[in-house]
């Protein structure tokens, strides 16, 4: 099986999250399950085996081992830019950054993108696949102009191939906004989040869109339009979640700090107070206890701002 082409059924793709950064083992052993890619070698493991080394009592170096030998065999008998040789090599590098060796990966992804390229024409699906993988390990390894550059390329293909509202091209758009941000550059970040809001139609991806947008608008100093769109985003998950769901709270959070970069205090007070009480009714939940330690800490911040260091104290 070689390289899914655009258009065709996935079963996974990273949760747009455009105001953070997906845990990089996470994304990796989904994308072994998403690309459903497998060598054409005799002999090596099918593409569900990629996710889960201890089915066959094998580490993961191992495995990786066990796929550089696929890639030599490979290339030896078809050359390097025969499509059985780019999948190989796409399916060694996936498994190098699934177990954390990222200069390994991306100089695989590197040449595999070259080669696919020179096999399949640069704006060919599986090329664009590869792409994509590559953008986020360089992602992955912190590399965020590098990875900007990937996504500038797939978003400009994937714009003509599919127009500009497409689910492809939304995240393409995103995610090139978030390695701008990431790299410095707020106002380009800006204007393409804010298109990716205009183009995406799907509820929760606009809520992320939106946190990504926000965190931008605070680099560039803009603390009333990210208070804004917080607000936006915040009423949304509450209507969606209700008030006291994770995600929910991580957002009222957010707007509380950001009440507080503003100099915005007695805002900031009124609602990290109401997001902390909110998060002592669900402490139940581990994942919202430490997140309601910190709205403690930023609640009593805020306290001893507006001069209120009785009630301040008491929160330590």
């Amino acid at each position: 099986m070689l390289i899914p082409v655009r258009g065709s059924k996935r079963e996974w793709r990273p949760a747009p999250d455009y105001a953070g950064v997906v845990s990089p083992m996470s994304v990796w052993q989904a994308l072994l399950r998403w690309t459903g890619l497998t060598s054409s070698a005799e002999g090596a493991a099918d593409s569900t085996d990629e996710v889960d080394d201890s089915g066959r009592g094998q580490t993961p170096a191992m495995r990786a081992a066990a796929l550089e030998r696929t890639l030599q065999e490979t290339v030896e008998v078809h050359g390097s830019t025969d499509p059985h040789s780019v999948t190989a090599r796409n399916n060694l590098a996936s498994k190098y950054a699934q177990i954390g060796r990222r200069a390994a990966a991306i100089s695989q992804f590197e040449t595999a993108l070259a080669d696919a390229v020179a096999a399949f024409g640069d704006d060919h699906e599986q090329t664009d696949v590869i792409r994509e993988n590559l953008a986020w390990s360089y992602e992955d390894a912190g590399r965020f102009d590098a990875a900007a550059g990937q996504w500038e390329s797939l978003l400009s293909h994937r714009e003509q191939s599919l127009g500009s509202t497409a689910g492809d091209t939304v995240t393409a758009r995103a995610r090139l906004a978030q390695c701008y941000r990431r790299s410095g550059r707020p106002e380009a970040a800006i204007a393409r989040f804010e298109q990716a809001l205009e183009d995406s139609s799907a509820p929760e991806e606009r809520d992320s869109l939106r946190l990504g947008l926000s965190m931008a608008l605070t680099a560039a100093g803009r603390h009333n339009d990210a208070i804004h769109q917080l607000r936006i985003a915040l009423s949304h998950r509450q209507r969606r979640l209700g008030h006291r769901h994770h995600d929910t709270l991580v957002v009222h959070h957010r707007l509380g700090r950001a009440y507080t970069q503003a100099g915005r205090m007695a805002e900031a007070v009124d609602t990290l107070r109401l997001a902390y009480r909110h998060g002592l009714a669900a402490a139940g939940d581990p994942d919202i206890r430490v997140l309601t330690m910190r709205m403690r800490r930023d609640l009593a911040g805020a306290l001893s701002a507006v001069g209120r260091h009785r009630e301040a104290a008491a929160l330590f």
